[in-house]
């Protein structure tokens, strides 16, 4: 039972002095942070048709951002989908073939395995055509755009979207206090001018190295920003 009482009360100190080193740490510098940051190319080399938005522009998930030009791609397609769409009428004409024993299992097998593959043209064909346009992944704001119709694109980058929703708050944090803070506390955020304010964050990474040549870790907090109001690249100061 003393045993008991001993850990339990080691127990109350522990989180005790813990609590006290958060509340303990003075106001830091911090940083707000795009949550996520997607530079979009082109899994195939080609040349830029369309490109549907323009830097600052706010983008939805899935929403197109470019075309790359594709006439080839269409051609295959509709090659593919007339052997297919031939291929099944000759089936349906040939069934009746088959019920009469006109027409051997064999010859009905090869015609099935004919249409199958068929299928499977058209199935990869228009998969080759998505491959020229090219939609957001996230919901953001275009950042950087360096394409223009008529440009030969490839693996290199020509689009830069950023997620400002939520923000991410970066703050390096003295190594004297790791150990005070908790995955999933709070903390303000005071941002500097010229957009200013106070804001409530919530801590979503504790960094669990510590930086020997600094004496410090990062920290993350997570900014709700839901009407993108707040820019990223601001200064702030983070009080836990």
């Amino acid at each position: 039972m003393d045993r008991r009482k001993t850990a339990l009360a080691a127990l109350v100190w522990w989180l005790g002095t813990m609590t006290a080193a958060a509340a303990d740490l003075p106001p830091l510098e911090g940083l707000l942070a795009p949550s996520e940051v997607v530079q979009f190319s082109s899994q195939t080399p080609g040349i830029l048709e369309q490109v549907e938005v323009e830097r600052g522009d706010v983008v939805k998930k899935e929403q197109i951002l470019a075309r790359l030009k594709s006439g080839v791609e269409k051609a295959v397609v509709n090659r593919a989908r007339a052997r297919l769409e031939f291929g099944q009428r000759k089936a349906r004409r040939n069934e009746e073939l088959y019920k009469k024993q006109l027409l051997s299992l064999h010859d009905k097998d090869e015609l099935e395995t004919e249409i199958q593959q068929a299928r499977l043209e058209l199935i990869e064909a228009e998969e080759r055509l998505k491959l020229r346009t090219i939609a957001s992944t996230i919901d953001g704001v275009v950042v950087k755009r360096t394409g223009a119709p008529g440009d030969y694109v490839g693996e290199e980058p020509f689009l830069t979207v950023a997620r400002i929703n939520p923000l991410n708050v970066e703050v390096i944090v003295p190594a004297a206090h790791f150990g005070a803070l908790r995955n999933g506390s709070t903390a303000k955020v005071v941002l500097d001018q010229p957009v200013g304010g106070t804001y409530t964050a919530k801590v979503v990474i504790i960094d669990q190295v510590i930086d020997a040549a600094s004496g410090t870790f990062g920290v993350r907090l997570e900014l709700p920003n839901p009407q993108s109001a707040l820019p990223a690249g601001l200064k702030c100061h983070v009080e836990f």
